[in-house]
């Protein structure tokens, strides 16, 4: 399986352009580029970049997540989420490497641990002021 996943790393798979509106659950082997509206649910075993153009309402499960665009959906990466400056996500992530550009926008919860806990069955604990 290492040699399978080693023939993708770094290189660009699949395209979903500008103007293309994709509804449903897909797979991916490769790295995926997305500009265009994906809804429904995508993995992929490598990098899934949505460029600033990109609209994703979807859960997305892959080995890295960049996001320049706009999510609403949970986001789950075995290795790293990155959340650039001009980016809108609106939903839970569960990532080991978490990074949010000056600007991002991020309405959800983050589990840094790497590891996927039914995050909207267990939101965080209000913080609590002035209790001794």
């Amino acid at each position: 399986m290492a040699d399978r996943n080693a023939k993708y790393e770094g290189k660009l798979e699949t395209i979903i352009g500008k103007g293309t509106k994709i509804d449903g659950s897909m797979k991916i082997e490769g790295s995926t580029r997305i500009d265009g509206i994906v809804m429904g649910k995508l993995e992929s075993n490598d990098l899934v970049t949505i460029g600033p153009e990109g609209e994703v309402k979807a859960e997305v499960k892959a080995k890295s997540i960049i996001v320049g665009g706009r999510v609403e959906g949970n986001l789950e990466a075995t290795e790293k989420i990155e959340l650039q400056s001009k980016s809108e996500l609106q939903g839970n992530l569960v990532s080991k490497s978490l990074l949010v550009e000056h600007g991002a926008i991020f309405h959800g919860n983050a589990n840094m641990k790497g590891t996927s806990s039914n995050m909207a069955a267990k939101p965080m604990p209000p913080i609590q002021h002035g209790k001794k």
